[in-house]
C-alpha cells in the first residue's frame, strides 16, 4: 500500500485518542481552560457519566469572536509566551483539548469577551465546524459536550458503567478543586448529590478548608502543616498524623505549581518521610504543592499533562522528605485517641457489655471500706449495693480484671506531685496489666502501652548513634563478585559514595561485575548478590537507595523491639515516670516503630460527657 497523507478528520480523532481517553478526560481539560481564563466560579455538570453531556460554565474573561473561531484548529493557543515551552505559567498549552472533543463529539461553545457587545456561539460536530453567530451570555464561558465518542464508536466500548465514568469525573474535579481553593466548584449530575465548594482565602487556612471539605473532617482534624523552602523551590502542604492511613495510595494528592500530577519522585519521598511511622501495609494521606521556576520543571512530557520532569529531582525530594519529617516530628504526640476520637467512642455506654450480677457488687470488698463497721452505724445500704456470695470476677467480660492483690507498685492512693502533672504526659499513677501505665494530667489522663513506648525511645537511640558513630561495616574475606548489566552496573558504582554511608562498600570489577568488600554489619550474614540486584531495581524507578537503608533500619527496629521493656514486667513508679519524661523528649514518640499508637489520651471533659455531667 503506497504512503498517503491522513485527512484532517482523521488526524483529529487520532489526536483525540491521546488527550481523550474518557470523559473524565473531557472535564479536566475543560475545567483548566476555565482556571487558565481566570474564572472565579466553575459549574460542572454531568448525564451518564459524562458520555451523553458535559456541561462546563464559568464567569472567567471568555474570548472574542475571532478567538472563538480560532480556538476549535488544532494547536491554536493563547497561553504561550514566544513558543516557549521553558516558561509555561498555565494548565493548557498545546491547543489540542477543544478541537479533539469536537472531533469525537458534538461541542458547543458559548463565550462573551468584555470587549464585545454580546456573546458567541460557535458549533462543531464530529470535527465539522460552523459559523459563528451572536448569542445570549452575560459573561464567561459555556461549553458542552453531547454525545461523546459517537464519531469513534470503537472508543464507546471501553468505557465503564456511569457511575464509575462519573466516579472518575468526581476525582479530576476534587484535584483541579484542591489545587484552587480561591476557586468556587459545583459538581452536579444524574449519578450523584450535588456538592459545592465555596471559595476560600489564598492561605494556609484556606487551603486547609478546601482540603476538609474534600477529603473529610478526620483528615482535617489530623492535619500538620508542612513546609520547606531552599533555591527557589518551595514545598508547603498538609499531611496527615500517622493515625490517619489508607490501604492504598490514592489519598496522596500532589500538586507542581497548581498543576495536579502522579510523580514516582514525590511518591517515592512520602513513602520515605512515613516510612519510620506506619506499618508496610499502610499509607499516608497527604497534600503536598511544590512551587518552582517554570524552567526548573517540564510539563510536556505526557500527552495528558499529568506527569512533569524535575530539572533537579534530588533537591525536590530531599524538601519533600525534610518538610514532612519536620512536621510530624513536630506533631509527633499526635495519637488516634485525640485525633479520631476512637477511643471516646469505644468508651460509650452503648459499647460496654452490661456484665454488673444480679446482686450487685460487695461494697465491703471496696478498699475505701473501713476497717470498723461501727463507722457505717445507722447508714442505709444502698440497694445496689448489697452483699452476694458470688465472686466479684466470675462474669467473662470482667475476669480480665482480676490480677490478683495489688502489687507495692500500684500507688491508687498516693497523690502526684504537683509540677508532674503539668508535664505533657503527666504523673504516673498505677500500672494495669503489668502492661498499661495510667498517668493523670491536669486537664484528663493518659494510658500508655509500656513496650510500644520504650521501644519507640529506644529505636531513636539506635538512629541517633548510627547517625552519630556510622555504620559500623563487616569486611568480607574474600569479596563477592555479583555478574549484573552493565548499564545496572553503572549505576550501581556511580552510587558508591552513597551506599558507602550505609556499609555498603562496592566497586567495578570489569564491564559486567561488581565486587563487594564490605556489608553492614547490622545485617548480619546477607547475600550480597540478592541486595544489590534490590537496590538495582530501585534506583532504576525511584533513583534512590533506599532500600538499603530501610533493611538497616528494620534491623535497628527489630534490635529496638527485643531490648525493650516487655509487657508483664512490673515497673516502679520511679521507672514509670522516668519512661513518661523519656517520651516527652523522644522524637516520633506518639507512635512505635510498627505504626502503632504508644499511649491513649482522655480529656477531662470526654470523660465527664461518657457521664453524662456535660
Amino acid at each position: 500500500m503506497p504512503v498517503r497523507q491522513l485527512p484532517i478528520q482523521i488526524v483529529n480523532r487520532i489526536a483525540a485518542g491521546e488527550v481523550v481517553e474518557r470523559p473524565a478526560s473531557a472535564v479536566k481539560e475543560l475545567v483548566e481552560n476555565a482556571i487558565d481564563a481566570g474564572a472565579s466560579r466553575i459549574d460542572i455538570l454531568t448525564e451518564g457519566g459524562g458520555r451523553r453531556r458535559i456541561a462546563i460554565t464559568d464567569d472567567g474573561a471568555g474570548m472574542t469572536r475571532d478567538d472563538l473561531a480560532l480556538s476549535v484548529d488544532r494547536h491554536a493557543t493563547s497561553k504561550l509566551d514566544d513558543e516557549d515551552l521553558l516558561r509555561i505559567r498555565t494548565l493548557g498549552f498545546r491547543g489540542e483539548a477543544l478541537p479533539s472533543i469536537g472531533a469525537v463529539s458534538k461541542l458547543d461553545i458559548t463565550t462573551r469577551h468584555a470587549s464585545e457587545p454580546h456573546a458567541w456561539t460557535l458549533n462543531v460536530d464530529a470535527g465539522a465546524k460552523s459559523d459563528v453567530v451572536p448569542a445570549a451570555l452575560t459573561g464567561g464561558t459555556r461549553v458542552e459536550v453531547s454525545d461523546l465518542f459517537y464519531a469513534t464508536p470503537a472508543r464507546l466500548k471501553f468505557l465503564k458503567t456511569d457511575r464509575t465514568e462519573a466516579e472518575a469525573v468526581r476525582e479530576v474535579v476534587r484535584r483541579l478543586a484542591m489545587a484552587r481553593p480561591d476557586i468556587a466548584f459545583s459538581l452536579s449530575g444524574e449519578e450523584r448529590a450535588p456538592v459545592t465548594w465555596a471559595a476560600a482565602l489564598p492561605s494556609a487556612a484556606g487551603r486547609l478548608t478546601r482540603l476538609g471539605d474534600i477529603l473529610g473532617s478526620d483528615f482535617r482534624a489530623s492535619a500538620i502543616e508542612v513546609r520547606s523552602e531552599r533555591d527557589g523551590v518551595i514545598v508547603e502542604g498538609f499531611a496527615a498524623a500517622p493515625s490517619l492511613t489508607r490501604a492504598n495510595a490514592l489519598g496522596q494528592y500532589l500538586f507542581v505549581n497548581g498543576r495536579p500530577v502522579r510523580d514516582k519522585l514525590i511518591l517515592g519521598a512520602v513513602r520515605a518521610a512515613y516510612a519510620d511511622y506506619l506499618p508496610r501495609d499502610r499509607h499516608p494521606v497527604v497534600a503536598l504543592f511544590v512551587t518552582l521556576d517554570t524552567q526548573e520543571v517540564d510539563a510536556n512530557v505526557h500527552p495528558a499533562k499529568t506527569e512533569v520532569r524535575f530539572r533537579n529531582a534530588g533537591l525536590v525530594r530531599a524538601l519533600i522528605v525534610h518538610a514532612l519529617k519536620e512536621g510530624l516530628a513536630r506533631e509527633g504526640r499526635r495519637t488516634a485517641a485525640n485525633s479520631d476520637g476512637a477511643a471516646i467512642m469505644a468508651f460509650r455506654p452503648g459499647n460496654i457489655p452490661s456484665s454488673i450480677p444480679r446482686g450487685g457488687w460487695d461494697w465491703r470488698h471496696s478498699p475505701n471500706y473501713p476497717a470498723s463497721p461501727t463507722a457505717f452505724e445507722g447508714a442505709t445500704v444502698p440497694s445496689y449495693a448489697q452483699p452476694y456470695e458470688a465472686n466479684v470476677f466470675a462474669e467473662a467480660a470482667q475476669a480480665a480484671f482480676d490480677t490478683g492483690a495489688p502489687t507495692a507498685d500500684l500507688r491508687a492512693n498516693t497523690m502526684p506531685a504537683g509540677d508532674l502533672l503539668d508535664m505533657p504526659l503527666g504523673a504516673a499513677r498505677t500500672q494495669i496489666h503489668e502492661t498499661y501505665i495510667v498517668s493523670q494530667t491536669r486537664d484528663g489522663l493518659v494510658v500508655v502501652d509500656q513496650h510500644a513506648a520504650h521501644e519507640r525511645i529506644v529505636y531513636e537511640r539506635l538512629k541517633a548513634s548510627l547517625e552519630r558513630n556510622g555504620v559500623q561495616r563487616q569486611i568480607l574475606l574474600i569479596p563477592e563478585i555479583v555478574e549484573m548489566d552493565e548499564s545496572i552496573v553503572e549505576k550501581l558504582v556511580a552510587r558508591a559514595s552513597e551506599l558507602e554511608k550505609f556499609g555498603l562498600s562496592i566497586e567495578s570489577f570489569g564491564p559486567g561485575a561488581v565486587a563487594v568488600r564490605e556489608t553492614p554489619s547490622l545485617l548480619g550474614k546477607t547475600d550480597a548478590a540478592s541486595l544489590l540486584r534490590d537496590l538495582a531495581e530501585h534506583m532504576a524507578e525511584w533513583d534512590e537507595a533506599l532500600p538499603l537503608e530501610r533493611r538497616l533500619m528494620h534491623v535497628a527496629a527489630t534490635m529496638a523491639c527485643h531490648g525493650s521493656v516487655r509487657a508483664g514486667r512490673i515497673l516502679k513508679p520511679e521507672e514509670m515516670n522516668a519512661l513518661l519524661r523519656e517520651m516527652e523528649v523522644t522524637p516520633n514518640s506518639g507512635q512505635c516503630n510498627h505504626g502503632r499508637p504508644t499511649y491513649v489520651e482522655l480529656k477531662l471533659a470526654d470523660i465527664e460527657k461518657l457521664f453524662g455531667r456535660r
